[in-house]
Order: structure tokens, then C-alpha cells, then sequence
């Protein structure tokens, strides 16, 4: 009896364990390098350092404003990475489009989120992009990964932007289940839990080894995010 209740669960922790070791793969984000950097010209030279008049001139010389470089990033993929707020602006004023894909299948909504820089994700989302993209190498969101990494102020606007709470990446976790099995169990993380959960987030949604992030909760003894979840299962039941 107490080997069908322990198979489960470790197969559970070793999904998880998968997961933790593959949580890098948000560094599979791939910004310009210092050779990129010097090679560049044009618009992506402009974007790099920022020179509003400089994309502004060119742009009005009839520079494309969605190049590509080797790695088929826009120059609003390269300003958004090097954080130049206004650099951005001037480029989605001008044509940028804010939905294009890098070639790691970053868009600059999910690039913002992971770094944090809530300016440029407010520019983003207010200039048109699409907080619902799918995204990264692993079929995520912007919103799964904010909730990933703890990024309490992306998810609360990503949320105000109609992200779309219940889609699943390709581990078959929803945002909720990254932010308890990425997570750490600490105040971020339980903030997230709490919005997504007050936004509607479906909570009993499994992953493909059968676990609810309530399930992985419990697994990790975090006992704040069980008190959040619990009271929802059992209002559904």
C-alpha cells in the first residue's frame, strides 16, 4: 500500500527535478554580443545605443523597421534587451512590429518579463503587443515565465493585459504550477499564486505526470501556498 502512494510521488519530484534543471532554458534568451554589437549598422546599431534621433532619421529614410539580424532579432528585440525605454517607444511609433519572434521564439513582451523592466513592459503592452504569444522554446507565455522567476509586478500587469491564465507549456504546467515547482515557496511566489488564483486560474488543471500545483505544494511543505490553494479545491468539490 505505501509503495502505490510513494511511486507517484517520486515520480512527481522527478518531473520536478527535470524542471528545476531545465529552468535555465529561460537563459536560452540569446541578447546581442559584444560581437554583435560591433558588426551592427543601421537601425540595429541605432537600437543598441539608444539613438532615438538616429531610428527616427533612418526610419524616415525608409530603413525597415522589422530587419532582422543573424539571429532574426528586430531592432525592437535589441533595444528592449539593452532597456532602452525610449529607444522602444520611438520604434513601435514608427512600425516596430512588438509580436515578431527572435530566433529562440523570444517575443519583447516575454524578454521584459524575465528581466523584470516593468517600464518596457508597460511600453510593450500599450504599443500593441500581444501579452498572449507563445513563446520560448518550450510553448510558454510571458506570464509563465514571470511567474517562474518570482516577478510579482510582470504577472500583476500581464494579468491587466488578458494573458492567458490557463494555457499550458509544453511540461504541461500552467503558470501556477511554475510558480510553486520553480518557485521557492517565499513571498514573490506566493503573491503570484494569489493573483493567478484571483484572476481565475483553474487550479486543478494536472500536468503530464497527474500533479496539480497543489499537489507539488504540498510535496514541498509550502504552507502559505497550500492555504491559498486548498480553500479553492475545495469550494470545486
Amino acid at each position: 500500500m505505501i509503495r502505490h502512494k510513494v511511486a507517484p510521488l517520486l515520480a512527481a519530484m522527478a518531473i520536478a527535478a527535470v524542471g528545476l534543471g531545465q529552468a535555465g532554458r529561460l537563459s536560452a534568451q540569446t541578447p546581442p554580443n559584444e560581437r554583435d554589437l560591433r558588426i551592427y549598422a543601421g537601425l540595429h546599431a541605432a537600437a543598441a545605443i539608444g539613438d532615438v534621433a538616429e531610428i527616427e532619421r533612418l526610419l524616415a529614410n525608409g530603413e525597415r523597421p522589422n530587419i532582422q539580424d543573424s539571429n532574426s532579432r528586430t531592432p525592437l528585440h535589441v533595444a528592449v534587451y539593452r532597456k532602452h525605454h525610449a529607444a522602444a517607444r520611438a520604434l513601435l511609433r514608427l512600425g516596430a512590429n512588438p509580436n515578431a519572434l527572435d530566433a529562440q521564439r523570444y517575443d519583447v513582451v516575454t524578454i521584459a518579463a524575465v528581466q523584470n523592466d516593468i517600464e518596457m513592459l508597460t511600453t510593450l503592452l500599450e504599443g500593441g503587443a500581444n501579452a498572449g504569444n507563445v513563446t520560448t522554446p518550450t510553448d510558454a507565455t510571458a506570464l509563465i515565465a514571470a511567474a517562474h522567476l518570482g516577478h510579482v509586478e510582470a504577472v500583476r500587469l500581464l494579468i491587466v493585459h488578458k494573458a492567458p491564465l490557463n494555457h499550458v507549456n509544453m511540461r504541461g504546467w500552467t503558470a501556477l504550477h511554475e510558480a510553486v515547482v520553480l518557485g521557492n515557496g517565499g513571498l514573490n511566489h506566493v503573491a503570484i499564486v494569489e493573483l493567478l488564483v484571483k484572476a481565475g486560474i483553474d487550479t486543478e488543471i494536472a500536468d503530464r505526470q497527474g500533479a496539480t500545483a497543489l499537489s507539488y505544494a504540498r510535496q514541498r511543505k509550502y504552507g502559505d501556498i497550500v492555504k491559498i490553494l486548498a480553500p479553492v479545491r475545495g469550494r470545486k468539490t
